[in-house]
């Protein structure tokens, strides 16, 4: 063999393995959209937001406790309240459980959770529990088995609701940090993709006529994408967490096939006084 030959030999040696070299740029990516996360999670609006005060969200957040009992239709309903106003706690017998653990499974639950709606009145901390939930991941405290979290408001997806997308623009158009994912990473990847506000919706939501998309690249209406998201023909390793009005909830049809496994999830409640649930859905693949 001459001399260049084992040159050129020695320098492939250095090189690390494409796959190699591929998951150290997705983990480089996805760390720098923790810390885009964390910048935009980290605080909160002091008083009304035309006082442009802020103060930081762990300062304010109070843990809770929530109850959880069956809704006359069959599905379940979790009472929330504030861990410091419960003074007999000895006499609940419900599970808690944290911000965190929406999509964990309990001990004597034997399906995996793959789509959470949380469903409360006005002012009761559903958005402000998805802003905990995002800067805990982004810390790098809870939830470090999913690889991105995605937050995709109702009311920012109503001014695209006329344009034609795939799920991987979606992504890359309110999420830049995120603009290299290669499309064929979104299956091998855990990502969450939150949707907040329902009530605030303008797309429509058809599941049962909407056509089916099944690429991430494939080029549809938002709600179709959504729809199809929700429905786990699209990306069906991802998880999905819906906030919503009650009077919207019913969107996300209850009767829609075998989605309904009703199982326990957190709530952030700000308000002592107002009542909250959260329905979980195990939806099917297809």
């Amino acid at each position: 063999m001459s001399k260049k030959n084992k040159l050129l030999g020695f320098k492939r040696s250095l090189q690390p393995p494409k796959e190699q070299t591929s998951n150290v740029g997705l983990q480089e990516m996805f760390g720098e959209h923790q810390i885009s996360l964390r910048s935009r999670s980290e605080h909160v609006a002091e008083g009304t937001e035309e006082a442009g005060r802020e103060t930081l969200l762990n300062r304010v957040y109070t843990e809770l406790y929530i109850t959880e009992k069956l809704r006359p239709e069959g599905h379940t309903q979790h009472e929330v309240m504030q861990l410091e106003t419960t003074t007999k706690t000895n006499k609940l017998h419900d599970t808690a459980i944290k911000n965190p653990d929406i999509f964990k499974v309990l001990p004597d639950q034997h399906r995996s959770i793959r789509v959470v709606l949380t469903s409360g009145v006005a002012g009761a901390g559903k958005s402000f529990s998805v802003q905990k939930f995002t800067l805990d991941w982004a810390e790098g405290l809870e939830n470090q088995d999913i690889s991105a979290v995605v937050p995709l408001s109702f009311r920012e997806m109503n001014l695209i609701r006329d344009e034609q997308h795939s799920l991987l623009s979606l992504i890359q158009l309110f999420h830049p940090t995120l603009q290299k994912i290669p499309a064929e990473q979104l299956s091998v990847c855990k990502l969450l993709f939150i949707f907040d506000g329902l009530d605030e919706s303008r797309l429509s939501l058809d599941f049962n006529n909407s056509p089916v998309v099944s690429d991430v690249t494939h080029k549809s209406s938002v709600n179709v994408l959504l729809t199809n998201l929700i429905q786990g023909r699209l990306l069906p390793s991802a998880l999905v967490w819906i906030t919503s009005r009650p009077a919207a909830a019913n969107q996300i049809p209850p009767s829609w096939g075998r989605m309904m496994t009703p199982l326990p999830c957190q709530l952030l409640s700000v308000s002592k006084a107002q009542g909250s649930s959260c329905d979980v859905f195990d939806l099917p693949s297809s």
